[in-house]
């Protein structure tokens, strides 16, 4: 048989559902107002708030108040600032980044390493969590309103595809 012939099943492609990134200020006021100027350059949406969830006395938050900022990014963007977020990390992530689920996680220490994004003294340098979440088509079964089902134990994506994906789609060295 020709190459042809054999051709793969669309239903398997990998492709990128969603990029998450998230700073956690610990206290609100001014900080969240730096922090949401920061991920606004850098995916070009606007960012929620995220709050408490419990007090803590000693770190001086209560419950209800906002502590830090996340945007989530889909559709086509996610290629670009995906590109971008890796190369903050020279395309270099460990091992432990990825999970068995098919998601990546990583961390960037300062928001001025992304490309693109200038130093504004005003602001000062936060870094952020970033997480990538993997998935094939017919995922949204599991996320629908109605008559939600599972996704099967062949059709997930493990560990080993992830890094494949990463390694041919974005050119990423494991560590």
């Amino acid at each position: 048989m020709s190459q042809q012939a054999v051709q793969q099943n669309p239903m398997r492609e990998i492709r990128v559902g969603k990029v998450v990134l998230n700073i956690g200020l610990g206290k609100s006021g001014e900080a969240i107002e730096r922090g949401k100027k920061v991920l606004e350059q850098v995916t070009g949406q606007k960012p929620a708030q995220t709050r408490a969830k419990k007090s803590v006395r000693d770190f001086g938050i209560h419950k209800g108040e906002p502590i830090g900022v996340v945007v989530t990014v889909r559709g086509r963007e996610t290629s670009a600032l995906i590109e971008k977020l890796l190369a903050a990390r020279e395309k270099k992530l460990p091992e432990s980044s990825f999970d068995e689920r098919g998601s990546v996680s990583f961390g960037i220490k300062e928001h001025i390493e992304i490309p693109g994004t200038r130093y504004d003294p005003e602001v000062g340098i936060l870094g952020m969590n970033v997480a990538i979440l993997l998935e094939r088509a017919g995922y949204s079964v599991a996320r629908r309103a109605r008559r939600t089902s599972r996704i099967g134990k062949a059709h997930r994506i493990g560990r080993m595809e992830a890094i494949e994906f990463f390694k041919g789609r974005f050119g990423v060295e494991i560590a």
